[in-house]
């Protein structure tokens, strides 16, 4: 639950807590004051911010953040170090209209980091994706990024099966399956070429999710940062 009110002080918040629990019996705790707050888009819906999406920095300065990419095991690790430095940049603003003016800043943060990758200058560690299977290889029907890595590993003997987990890089071929090309980490040799569009997409889709509320769509940031 999220309350606003002018000039509120955390007193007066902890006594509405105190007032609430007496009445309902129902615990409840003061997590603290925020700064400021952003609640993201739906992804159903994208002209409608939801409530278990947000990002926001309390008055100690420090960082709460929910159901972004940052909070995935999934993401890799360059967009993790990449949406960090926005967040960090951005827990410097004090209120809306500090927070506004670091946004071109913010956009910065995000072409170093497009540059990082389009120069290949990112290590392996950081350009892995670790996810969890929920098939087998052979029963997925879509040629999604995870299922290509696992039937990689399936050719060379190993037993794969579902709700295993597995790392991968995505990876650039000229074949029919180029936009979705995957290779385990098991399997990566010294001419694997990594796939630096994708995850330089990765990297603009990271920043729209967080500016996407100010309407900075993906195609509109990368457009700024060309």
């Amino acid at each position: 639950m999220w309350l606003k009110k002018p000039s509120a002080t955390t007193a007066e918040y902890e006594d509405l807590c105190r007032e609430i629990e007496t009445k309902l019996q129902f615990p409840i705790e003061f997590e603290g004051l925020y700064k400021w707050i952003v609640f993201l888009n739906s992804r159903t819906d994208p002209s409608i911010p939801v409530l278990n999406r947000y990002y926001g920095v309390f008055q100690d300065g420090k960082l709460k953040l929910r159901g972004i990419d940052l909070r995935k095991h999934d993401t890799p690790g360059i967009v993790k170090r990449c949406q960090t430095d926005m967040l960090t940049l951005f827990a410097q603003a004090n209120n809306a209209e500090e927070f506004m003016a670091l946004v071109p800043e913010v956009l910065n943060i995000a072409k170093s980091y497009v540059t990082l990758i389009r120069n290949g200058s990112v290590p392996l560690r950081e350009l892995t994706i670790e996810k969890r299977l929920s098939k087998t290889p052979n029963e997925y029907r879509n040629i999604i990024s995870q299922a290509i890595a696992a039937r990689h590993l399936a050719e060379e003997g190993m037993k794969i099966h579902a709700g295993q987990t597995i790392d991968y890089v995505l990876t650039r071929h000229e074949s029919r399956i180029a936009q979705n090309r995957a290779i385990p980490t098991e399997l990566i040799k010294e001419d694997s070429h990594f796939d630096s569009k994708r995850y330089a997409d990765l990297i603009l889709s990271s920043a729209a999710n967080l500016l996407l509320p100010f309407k900075y769509t993906q195609d509109e940031i990368a457009e700024l940062i060309h």
